[in-house]
């Protein structure tokens, strides 16, 4: 495996946008090519969004979840994306760029262009959902000067996620993705439920039940909302298991075990594609 660090950088001065002067960066973890492996000429690729609120980017949710997808043939990125005080778009645009890199170097790095998936948890469950329903809108694209699909998820895997400004939203959240453009307007436009066109990828959801800080709304409406466009999907609801579950397992600290069958299940997914 060779791991190694690329810096996301984005004039956002010249954009008119403000990130905090802060330093996102891919973590990539890309697999040998081995003649005993004729899979590995060309593999998957996972682009993980930990969770945080906007606020911070989650250990747990960050290199565990890559190095599990890499034990299963995946390459692996983790994407720290800026966080407060940066506001929408920046982790978006950031997100962009690092899925429009990867393909860029698919032939150098042995991936499967059309195989792109990325996974977020919780608030980088919202970032990953705004990248599939926000792809191919003129503010992303004309920013990074991004033609055609190059900057398309895919598919998407969908943690716990944060989807809804509506009743069921995660109020902090969205204070610190909208900063002092905290409105209705923007609330209702990040509310990524109403945002699925036909342009969006296919998508694996997971929530439990019991989640009391991200209600599990939140998945069965953007579900809801691929079902209505005709998008597939695959939904697993758990009754038990708060929130921030990552792995759900030794490794991240947080062991439920009627939750670890998660991952499984989507590796399946994506191999299935």
């Amino acid at each position: 495996m060779i791991c190694s660090c690329i810096d996301i950088c984005i004039d956002y001065a010249s954009l008119g946008y403000d990130n905090g002067g802060q330093s996102p960066k891919l973590f990539t973890y890309l697999l040998d090519k081995s003649p005993e492996i004729p899979a590995s000429t060309k593999r998957p690729a996972v682009v993980v969004c930990p969770g945080g609120s906007y606020a911070f980017t989650s250990d747990r949710e960050a290199e565990p979840v890559a190095l599990k997808y890499c034990s299963e043939g995946f390459h692996s990125f983790v994407l720290r994306y800026s966080v407060e005080p940066a506001t929408f778009p920046c982790a978006l645009l950031e997100l962009s760029k690092s899925i429009a890199l990867i393909r860029e170097h698919a032939q150098e790095w042995n991936v499967d262009p059309e195989k792109i998936i990325v996974c977020g948890f919780s608030a980088g469950g919202h970032l990953t959902a705004s990248q599939g329903v926000f792809w191919n809108h003129d503010f992303v694209k004309n920013a990074l000067d991004i033609q055609n699909h190059s900057c398309k998820p895919n598919a998407m895997i969908l943690s716990y996620p944060v989807i809804s400004s509506g009743p069921n939203k995660h109020q902090h959240s969205f204070e610190c993705l909208l900063g002092d453009q905290y409105n209705e307007k923007n609330l209702e436009f990040l509310s990524l439920e109403n945002q699925i066109s036909s342009d969006t990828p296919p998508t694996f959801l997971w929530h439990t039940m019991e989640d009391t800080c991200v209600p599990v709304e939140n998945a069965l409406l953007f579900a809801s909302s691929l079902r209505k466009k005709d998008i597939p999907f695959e939904l697993h609801v758990y009754q038990r298991g708060g929130h921030g579950l990552s792995l759900a397992n030794e490794v991240t600290n947080n062991v439920l075990v009627d939750c670890q069958n998660w991952i499984d299940m989507s590796i399946r997914w994506i191999k299935d594609l």
